[in-house]
């Protein structure tokens, strides 16, 4: 079809009709971004030819994904949470201020209110029998190298079948199950024993896997753990690592994976290494230092509030 009405008088003055520009009230932010937002879509239409077929196969898909609750999932599918992390680093930039450590995005399944330990916690239950022990810790620094005592490292990951706890569709996982937030030691030290995680994909047959494979795409993420960390007049900072030699590393279908988030991981199995964490055989061990950044004229320029589950 090669009819264009996009350019029209009439569909620019509807354009600001249907996204209120054209009458006072309401907020003036949503009606600027709503306005942008239809005229891409009214755009795409136009240029794209878009079939009423289409069209209404992809209201269909958006019902379907609501339903479901996976706006989150296909969110960082889309690289959109990836995209919003490339504007942050572009503004501190801008700023002149170096992240040590990278942010990275915090994907849709964390969950506030984990118990809170001071500087070594357990973080799984033990139930996991196909779980390989991991000791992770390190020390919580400062834009100038600094330890931060009393910095909160808030950590969760899933378990080796792909999936977290309070969402895990088994029901087999207690509550904060490989779930904490540790408080550092006076040195900025904290550390956890955990199992080592494994990869998982999105819901096979989900409308975010549908949508993924549409587009010549996976769904899957390599091993990873996710981690708040946050301290008295420091920003806070949003990251996760992968697990080296995952297959997958790089090629996450959710754009997580930056360099500087890769750390090594050791396989020990001498005895004064398991005598100190007090563990009854081999473990996998992580060293892994977070650099915190300083407020920017006194504010978190970088927090992000989002609607996020709480238990």
């Amino acid at each position: 079809m090669s009819v264009k009405i996009f350019d029209t008088p009439d569909v620019q003055a509807f354009l600001r009709k249907v996204s209120g520009l054209d009458q006072a009230g309401g907020d003036p932010r949503t009606k600027r971004i709503a306005h942008r937002i239809l005229s891409d879509l009214y755009r795409a239409i136009d240029d794209l030819d878009v079939t009423p077929d289409e069209y209404w196969a992809g209201i269909a898909w958006l019902n379907e994904l609501g339903a479901a609750g996976q706006a989150g999932l296909i969110s960082p599918g889309l690289g959109l949470d990836h995209f919003l992390d490339l504007r942050l680093d572009a503004l501190d930039a801008e700023l002149g201020i170096e992240n040590r450590t990278p942010r990275t995005i915090e994907g849709p399944l964390y969950v506030a209110g984990a118990p809170v330990v001071e500087g070594f916690a357990r973080l799984d239950d033990g139930r996991d029998r196909n779980g390989h022990t991991l000791v992770m810790h390190g020390v919580v620094k400062g834009d100038d190298g600094a330890p931060v005592p009393g910095a909160r490292v808030e950590v969760w990951h899933c378990d080796t079948r792909g999936f977290y706890s309070h969402f895990d569709p088994t029901g087999e996982q207690a509550p904060f199950n490989m779930r904490r937030t540790i408080v550092a030691d006076e040195q900025g030290r904290y550390g956890f024993r955990s199992i080592v995680p494994k990869g998982y994909g999105v819901p096979p047959g989900s409308p975010t896997e549908r949508l993924l494979f549409a587009l010549g795409r996976h769904g899957q993420r390599p091993a990873h753990i996710h981690f708040f960390v946050s301290a008295d007049g420091h920003r806070k900072l949003t990251t996760q690592i992968n697990i080296a030699g995952d297959p997958l590393v790089n090629d996450d279908f959710a754009y997580a994976t930056r360099d500087g988030l890769v750390p090594r991981i050791v396989e020990r199995d001498d005895e004064a290494g398991i005598r100190a964490y007090g563990l009854d055989g081999p473990f996998a061990e992580i060293a892994f230092d977070f650099w915190l950044s300083p407020l920017v004229d006194g504010v978190d320029n970088q927090l992000v509030e989002r609607p996020r589950a709480a238990a």
